[in-house]
């Protein structure tokens, strides 16, 4: 076990040998991605890009020179009315699970949304047996606000998608979000 202490800092171009394999592992084996095939690297740093252009942040967990996990935000859905809720994605190197990496990123995550225009975060999650992403959601203020039952079909059965809402301005007036945090 390492002492070095985890560092988490906007993605860079170097991280996404670590990021590709990371996220590669998940799609071959898991079912948080319903994607069925590894996107290659240059496919994850063109994401990367998009999600950068639209001035959202994608981070990086280090321990030590290693990447230990990543978290990004991105646009919900495409149509203009959707253009202040973001959907999250965290994920983290298999070996590094169950220690409070997914939970720092993804607070990290909430916070620099914060700072920008969106009001609403979104957790689409794959498979309704995905207890650990369930519970780091719920730990950070998501709810649970439905499950659609067998809507994917990946490693020979039916999957479930989990649907997970928090909101994430501290205030909103209906046009704009007010960043002043209220004095009780």
């Amino acid at each position: 076990m390492t002492t070095e202490a985890l560092v988490i800092a906007d993605a860079i171009e170097a991280d996404f040998e670590a990021i590709t394999a990371i996220y590669g592992h998940h799609v071959r084996h898991g079912l948080a991605s319903f994607e069925e095939e590894a996107p290659s690297r240059a496919e994850m740093v063109s994401r990367w890009q998009n999600v950068r252009a639209l001035g959202l942040p994608y981070i990086v967990a280090r321990i030590g020179e290693r990447v230990a996990g990543y978290s990004y935000a991105t646009s919900y859905r495409p149509r203009a009315a959707y253009r202040h809720t973001v959907e999250n994605s965290v994920y983290l190197d298999r070996d590094l699970a169950g220690r409070g990496i997914g939970k720092a990123l993804l607070v990290e995550l909430i916070e620099r949304c914060r700072l920008g225009p969106w009001r609403q975060m979104v957790a689409v999650i794959g498979d309704s047996a995905n207890t650990g992403s369930v519970e780091l959601h719920r730990s950070c203020g998501f709810c649970l606000v439905g499950t659609l039952q067998g809507v994917g079909f990946k490693h020979g059965r039916w999957v479930d998608t989990v649907l997970m809402q928090r909101a994430i301005c501290l205030e909103w007036d209906g046009l704009t979000p007010n960043r002043k945090k209220s004095v009780e």
